[in-house]
């Protein structure tokens, strides 16, 4: 009798991981392939700010970054882990780190998985503590 709900409970979360992965494909942001005209604003750990606009074909807002020379970064689980902005690194020590905000709302996506979309808007925020 054991083993077969041990074997039932192996289905049903089985079931369920698969359910969540059609979940998350059928959710997720489109991207816009061609060309984009994005926004990207950079807060400084000053509270200075610093506008950059850019035309890019890139899908993902990570690649747009790199390819425009504006961020770098570390690859993690969730794609790259920005650690420089515009010449400002976060310090560790301090528990700094680059917060992702499109148009004034936190993305729940990494820099890599976040699709861009014409006339979009972005800001790089310096923050610390975790």
């Amino acid at each position: 009798m054991q083993k077969k709900q041990t074997r039932l409970a192996g289905i049903i979360l089985a079931i369920c991981c698969i359910l969540a992965v059609i979940v998350f494909f059928q959710t997720r942001p489109d991207t816009t392939v061609g060309e984009k005209k994005i926004t990207i604003s950079v807060i400084h750990s000053d509270s200075s700010k610093s506008t950059f606009s850019y035309d890019t074909d890139a899908e993902y807002l990570g690649e747009a970054l790199t390819e425009q020379g504006l961020a770098e970064g570390t690859d993690g689980p969730y794609g790259m882990f920005i650690t420089t902005v515009d010449g400002e690194t976060a310090d560790e020590s301090k528990e700094q780190w680059w917060c992702i905000t499109k148009s004034g709302e936190m993305v729940n996506t990494g820099a890599d998985q976040t699709p861009i979309q014409d006339q979009d808007i972005f800001e790089l925020t310096l923050k610390e503590g975790y």
